[in-house]
């Protein structure tokens, strides 16, 4: 850990390596908070107002009881102070957490969002398109429920960390979450796209994947485009009759996936809307 680095705390900054919550901090116990992760690239936050957006519905469905100067322009301002503060000016990725505080399960004061903000520098690489294929297969130990927050990035990670430990242990990049249906809902970091006959398509909300914001936005730049995309329903099998598929984040933007099992993908469409992507975010 840097030591000079520092975090945001509910209006005040602190070094990084110093402990900020106690023991009996509900979101430690219980998962009880949410999260959003944000690149800083171009002296901008990237899809800054669907970030936005996202949080302060997501504050919304967790109930929380939320100030009055617990605005958009509020947590923005924060994000800005605090890169300036760690000297991360041209690109860093950024780690909003917001989160009840001490207690049980029915204290009733605790409904207070507290605000974590921590940033990181991030290289170049983040805004390129990996040459090197991902290796990706599907993760069947546990399975995501589909809720009224299965589009939340909740501290609630279990599935998805549980996955990601079995990818590494499997020589894989990644590995793609069900739900009770056995449909696919998104992978371990990010949300999915098939790309067959042209025509692109992702798994919908209805199926409980995360609400990514660089999903959002890749339905939108297809469709104004005029490319043929559709959320629709997939299980595991769709992903053999694909001819590409990639996954999309918040960080990296898109990445292309090399194989599936045994069947292995090209990368023709991934590689023409990687190049719209930037173009937007480079304008």
């Amino acid at each position: 850990m840097d030591q000079g680095q520092f975090l945001f705390l509910d209006g005040k900054f602190s070094r990084s390596n110093l402990p900020v919550i106690s023991a009996d901090n509900r979101s430690f116990r219980y998962g009880d908070g949410f999260f959003a992760t944000i690149k800083y690239s171009h002296q901008k936050m990237q899809l800054a107002q669907f970030q936005m957006e996202r949080m302060m519905n997501t504050l919304q469905l967790m109930h929380f009881r939320v100030p009055a100067y617990f605005t958009e322009a509020y947590i923005q301002s924060a994000i800005l102070m605090l890169l300036k503060k760690n000297g991360h000016n041209k690109m860093a990725r950024v780690r909003c957490t917001i989160f009840r505080g001490d207690g049980g399960i029915n204290d009733e004061q605790n409904h207070f969002p507290h605000l974590m903000i921590q940033s990181w520098p991030l290289d170049c690489s983040s805004n390129t398109l990996n040459s090197n294929g991902l290796m990706i297969d599907v993760y069947k130990n546990a399975v995501k429920s589909v809720d009224s927050f299965s589009n939340l990035k909740t501290n609630n990670y279990l599935p998805y960390i549980m996955g990601a430990i079995w990818a590494k242990q499997n020589f894989l990049n990644d590995v793609l979450i069900l739900n009770q249906k056995g449909m696919i809902t998104d992978s371990s970091i990010a949300n999915i796209f098939l790309v067959v006959g042209g025509e692109l398509s992702t798994p919908p909300l209805e199926d409980g994947p995360v609400a990514g914001v660089m999903r959002r936005f890749v339905l939108e730049l297809a469709h104004a485009n005029g490319m043929r995309v559709e959320e629709r329903s997939m299980r595991p099998e769709d992903l053999l009759k694909a001819d590409e598929v990639f996954l999309t984040n918040a960080i990296y933007g898109m990445k292309w996936v090399k194989a599936y099992g045994n069947k292995t993908y090209g990368s023709s469409f991934v590689d023409s809307f990687f190049n719209k992507m930037q173009q937007f975010f480079h304008e």
